[in-house]
């Protein structure tokens, strides 16, 4: 059976612990998911770094989901422990269109669930942008609740009337920088 076999119907599906070699699949899945134009919050945060990061401190939290040995998703999430609660924090879900509403996504969340509470969570956290109807249903839909706006200001510093002038003074700054020769040293 493949992905484009029969829409909305639940594939086989084998949920792994990301390994080196899904690095780049899964940085590139997420740059296709997360674009400034339909998730400019999420677009702002996600890098190769969030993977490489993510993958070096928290691996047992980084798994992948795989059908016909395709990458269909992956989740990424870490551990915080604040006292007197220890919280998971699912950080990144994504899940390759061709292999949406096919229960892949549950599948990543239920599996790492399941090993935050192995690991002492006992909260649960999840984040998206506002306007991703989609995931908010998801994760309502999860048992996730509580659901608060999250405010994100932001400022351009080349059209702000101080920090404009200090940047573009340090542009001129490294520009002359690089055309300025060295000094002979004098004889004394």
């Amino acid at each position: 059976m493949t992905a484009e076999s029969k829409p909305d119907e639940p594939l086989p599906i084998t949920i792994r612990d990301m390994d080196i070699n899904d690095l780049a699949p899964v940085y590139h899945l997420g740059e296709m998911l997360f674009t400034s134009d339909l998730y400019p919050f999420i677009y702002r945060t996600w890098d190769q770094w969030e993977v490489i990061g993510l993958y070096n401190t928290d691996p047992e939290y980084c798994l992948v989901a795989e059908s016909d040995e395709k990458l269909a998703g992956f989740v990424l999430g870490t551990i915080i422990n604040k006292a007197p609660w220890t919280y998971g924090y699912i950080l990144w879900l994504g899940v390759d269109p061709a292999f949406q509403r096919r229960g892949v996504a549950d599948s990543l969340v239920d599996r790492l669930v399941e090993r935050m509470i192995d690991d002492g969570a006992r909260f649960m956290m999840a984040d998206t942008d506002p306007e991703n109807v989609p995931a908010v249903k998801f994760f309502t839909r999860k048992g996730f609740n509580n659901v608060r706006r999250h405010i994100f200001l932001s400022m351009n510093l080349s059209k702000h009337e101080y920090y404009g002038k200090l940047i573009a003074y340090e542009r001129e700054k490294a520009e002359r920088a690089v055309w300025k020769r060295p000094r002979r040293p004098t004889k004394s």
